[in-house]
């Protein structure tokens, strides 16, 4: 008989990164394991809306609606602002978790912790607890080699010498920026008695690497650990499905548009998207995550189908074209269908990821500040005219079929344990 494991979360507390955890732990739990994530009172539904166990902490510094209001905040910033004030808010919870998570997932009796990659807390607090611990990439993967630039920039591959200085200079801008956080996780090391961390590739498991990216939607990588594994996306369907209006659809190709779940109140741009497609023939749905108000989805002109919540997968399996923010959740599924995309990235990692599909010739970028109807309409009937798009698209969607997903990632988990 095989052993049963209790295993542990530990994860950003943002959907972005805990949906991909909820399919992981629903593959656990599907093959006779615990999941308990831990994390701040505000996720008490969500988690188990996933399905999972969830064991609350840090309610004295997070009582509930905080995160709340923190992401209501981080959904009026962009670009550097939006990265200072994400800084901040982590270094916070990381404070949070390193005081109160050590204790709450010893008395949960869990023998493996499974950390997000952009969690730097998780490692430390597994070594403080004694546990085995691997990591799981839901963002870019954030392995550091001189010629890959840094997930938070723009910049594009090369392997030329100034590419990589380039690259270095970003790596230690990157360090700088993020040194509220670091000096939060060097404090506790201290006084645990833990070695300091030279670098952020010390806070990765030696034991298994997990990243939800497929081979093909990387830059070329000739230092990854041998434990580190291309994943493909982590996704295992629940039960319940979102109401759509499934009958408005009319035959033509179909245009998914969605700015993801922290910049979905950005009306310019679904406006922006809706003026674009006017006249055209194709049909344009948009997801806004509960960012418009009923009144600013009846103004948006051409008659769009506009929805505060998809069924995404669905509408994908259908669609010819998304427009996105390049949020790495929404590009990954729209590549499990094959479908190219118009990248219109605005913080965080987006440039990196909307760079990625310029570079796999999958999807073309625009820029936030150059963003207007005339442009977005070119770029459209362009990526839905040529055949390159698709057919990029459609190799990274064979990539993933191959990668295995979820259940590889289970997989692997098991084999380390």
């Amino acid at each position: 008989m095989s052993k049963t494991h209790h295993f542990g979360i530990v994860t950003p507390p943002v959907p972005g990164h805990i949906h991909p955890f909820g399919a992981l732990g629903r593959e656990l739990v599907a093959r006779g394991h615990r999941v308990t994530v831990f994390h701040i009172p505000d996720l008490t539904e969500r988690i188990r809306n996933e399905e999972l166990e969830f064991v609350s902490i840090g309610e004295d510094a997070h009582p509930r609606g905080s995160l709340t209001r923190s992401l209501a905040e981080l959904g009026t910033r962009k670009g550097l602002s939006a990265l200072r004030f994400t800084i901040a808010e982590v270094a916070r919870t990381t404070e949070t978790m390193l005081r109160d998570a050590p204790a709450a997932i010893r008395a949960a009796r869990v023998s493996t912790l499974l950390v997000d990659q952009t969690e730097l807390a998780g490692g430390t607090i597994a070594e403080r607890l004694g546990l085995p611990f691997i990591t799981i990439c839901n963002a870019l993967a954030m392995n550091r080699e001189s010629e890959v630039p840094p997930p938070f920039t723009p910049w594009s591959y090369s392997r030329s010498p100034w590419s990589s200085w380039r690259n270095r200079v970003g790596y230690a801008a990157s360090a700088i920026m993020t040194r509220p956080i670091a000096k939060v996780v060097g404090r506790y090391r201290r006084e645990w008695g833990l070695p300091a961390w030279s670098s952020p590739e010390d806070s990765f498991s030696r034991i298994a690497q997990i990243s939800q990216q497929p081979p093909l939607f990387d830059f070329p990588r000739r230092h990854l650990p041998e434990t580190f594994h291309y994943t493909g996306p982590l996704r295992r369907s629940m039960a319940r499905t979102i109401p759509f209006p499934w009958e408005r659809l009319n035959g033509r190709p179909l245009i998914y548009a969605s700015l993801g779940t922290l910049q979905n109140s950005r009306l310019p741009v679904f406006r922006c998207f809706a003026e674009a497609c006017e006249g055209l023939d194709a049909q344009l749905v948009i997801t806004h995550g509960g960012g418009l108000k009923p009144h600013e989805e009846a103004a948006l002109p051409g008659n769009p189908i506009v929805v505060p919540y998809a069924p995404q997968t669905e509408l994908l399996a259908r669609a010819s074209l998304t427009l996105t923010h390049a949020g790495l959740n929404t590009v990954l599924d729209s590549l499990t269908f094959g479908v190219p995309m118009i990248a219109i990235p605005i913080t965080y990692e987006q440039p990196a990821i909307a760079e990625r599909l310029r570079y796999t010739g999958a999807g073309e970028i625009m820029s936030f500040g150059q963003l207007n109807p005339a442009r977005l309409r070119e770029a459209i009937q362009r990526v839905l005219t040529k055949d390159s798009f698709r057919n990029a698209a459609g190799a990274i969607a064979e990539s993933i079929r191959a990668a295995g997903g979820v259940q590889t990632a289970a997989d692997v988990i098991l084999a380390a344990n």
